[in-house]
């Protein structure tokens, strides 16, 4: 789909502010309601808006540990990378899971409410996850940047 200056402007202000009414949002693009809304659809069929969505603050509901865990799987097992993300996405404190090429094969991001929380959840969900060969963590200590603004 091709987004023009347009669509650019209003994707940009909903990036900045998403709960903005339709209204709102047409003003601060600069068009009417009617072409707005008739944009902001063409964009959703076109797959370029692929959703809105609440960005919570996990720290705030008490879950003060985030950890970044690598690994390397097993791949002599011919299914090691889809066996290992089914048993991933059974783990609620799995908010994330990626896949790579190169050295690290899959991403997982995982929550806790404290340090005993996370040694918890690494013994008896992560350690027992299926075709691990190798593991590295990385805890987040702070977020520096974390922006879904794109260069539009």
């Amino acid at each position: 789909m091709h987004v023009d200056d347009t669509d650019r402007r209003i994707l940009r202000q909903m990036l900045a502010d998403p709960g903005l009414a339709m209204a709102e949002l047409a003003e601060r693009a600069g068009v009417t309601a009617a072409t707005c809304w008739r944009r902001v659809e063409k964009m959703r069929e076109g797959g370029v808006i692929l959703g809105e969505q609440a960005v919570i603050d996990w720290r705030a509901l008490g879950w003060e540990v985030e950890v970044s865990l690598r690994f390397t799987l097993d791949k002599t097992h011919p299914r090691a990378f889809d066996e290992f993300i089914t048993a991933a996405r059974e783990v609620p404190e799995v908010l994330e899971i990626q896949t790579f090429l190169g050295q690290t094969d899959v991403r997982l991001n995982v929550i806790a409410r404290d340090m005993p929380h996370y040694q918890e959840i690494y013994r008896t969900r992560i350690l027992t996850l299926p075709h691990i060969a190798d593991t590295d963590a990385l805890m987040l200590i702070s977020t520096i940047k974390d922006s879904p603004e794109l260069p539009l």
